[in-house]
Order: C-alpha cells, then sequence, then structure tokens
C-alpha cells in the first residue's frame, strides 16, 4: 500500500510544479532544473526526489496544466452564463496553446503519440469542451449541434496562429470570431408546458 506523502511534501512538489511551469513557458523546456529548485525554495535533491528526471518534471507539468485549464471550465460554468462560460474557456485554451506550445513538442519527441499521457490528457480536454458546449447549446445561447471535436479542432488552427505576427492576441481576436459564430442562429428552447 503507497503511503500518503507529508503535507510538506505536496506543498514542495506543488511550488515545484508552479515555478517549473514558469519557467518552461519564458524559458523553454531546457531551463536549469537548479534555478527551479531554488525558486521553489527546495534544494535540487527534493526536485530529483519528485521527479527523477527532466523528462518526469516535465510531464507533470503538462498534465498540472491540462488539469488546471480543465478544472476551470467547473468554476466557469458555476459563475457565467453558459455562453459566456465557454467563450472564457476558448480564450484560455488558446493563452494555454501559446505559453506552453514548447512543452507538448519536447514530450513529442521522447514519448509516443498514442502513449496515456496524451490519450488521457487529450480525452479530458476533450470531455471538458463537451461539456460547455452541450451547456451552451442545451440554453439555446449557440447553435444547436455543435460536436465539441469539432470546435477543438477549429481552436487548434486558431492556435497555430500564435505562431505569426500578432502572436497570442492575433489567435484570441479568432477565437471570439469563432464564438461569433457559435452563437448566430441559436434559438432558445422552447418552454416545456407546465
Amino acid at each position: 500500500m503507497a503511503r500518503a506523502q507529508r503535507a510538506d511534501a505536496c506543498r514542495n512538489r506543488d511550488r515545484l510544479l508552479e515555478v517549473a511551469s514558469d519557467a518552461f513557458a519564458a524559458r523553454g523546456v531546457d531551463a536549469s532544473l537548479e534555478w527551479i529548485a531554488k525558486e521553489a525554495g527546495v534544494g535540487i535533491g527534493t526536485l530529483y526526489r519528485h521527479f527523477p528526471s527532466r523528462d518526469a518534471l516535465v510531464e507533470a507539468v503538462y498534465r498540472h496544466n491540462v488539469e488546471l485549464l480543465c478544472d476551470g471550465a467547473d468554476e466557469l460554468r458555476a459563475s457565467l452564463p453558459p455562453d459566456e462560460a465557454l467563450a472564457e474557456w476558448m480564450q484560455r485554451f488558446v493563452s494555454y496553446v501559446a505559453s506552453k506550445k514548447g512543452l507538448a513538442t519536447y514530450l513529442k519527441s521522447v514519448v509516443s503519440a498514442d502513449s496515456d499521457l496524451f490519450a488521457s490528457t487529450q480525452g479530458r480536454v476533450r470531455d471538458t469542451i463537451g461539456v460547455l458546449v452541450d451547456a451552451a447549446a442545451e440554453a439555446g445561447s449557440i447553435r444547436p449541434r455543435i460536436d465539441g471535436m469539432d470546435l477543438l479542432r477549429a481552436l487548434s488552427g486558431v492556435c497555430m496562429m500564435t505562431d505569426q505576427p500578432g502572436g497570442p492576441e492575433q489567435g484570441k481576436t479568432v477565437a471570439s470570431l469563432l464564438m461569433d459564430g457559435l452563437r448566430y442562429g441559436a434559438e432558445a428552447p422552447t418552454p416545456v408546458p407546465s
């Protein structure tokens, strides 16, 4: 039976993931592990206890970031109308991909494309966008019969724009246009007679 981590070990791991995520986004996946450990307030031995290699740290950061992106959808659904929750999540997705593109590229060089890592994270993103799309369609705030995977494919295309002049802001603008298209022709659901 696996032993639960102590609270301080969990805090150290979380802090390492946070610092590494920022470092990889700003400096690339070759960012110094010694610098990451120091910035997280731990020794390099602690980093290696949690993540025995750079590959393990990059994979953990990638999983962690996808979890944060997808978990944020629940908060959006609880605080915004369904179409606004979808629109905000789309903006977050474009920003996420723009800032984390190096992680996926690096991982694809060391992990096979059909690995559990990519299957589970893609499944999580697919499920998240599906729930958001279904809620907005059910509310009548976007057109009915929108497939979440179709929207995800379109957003992935938008994300490719982040490499062009205008970068992430250009991608966010196009994602807003995509959302306007989803709203066009939406019909509020017919109320059920009581």
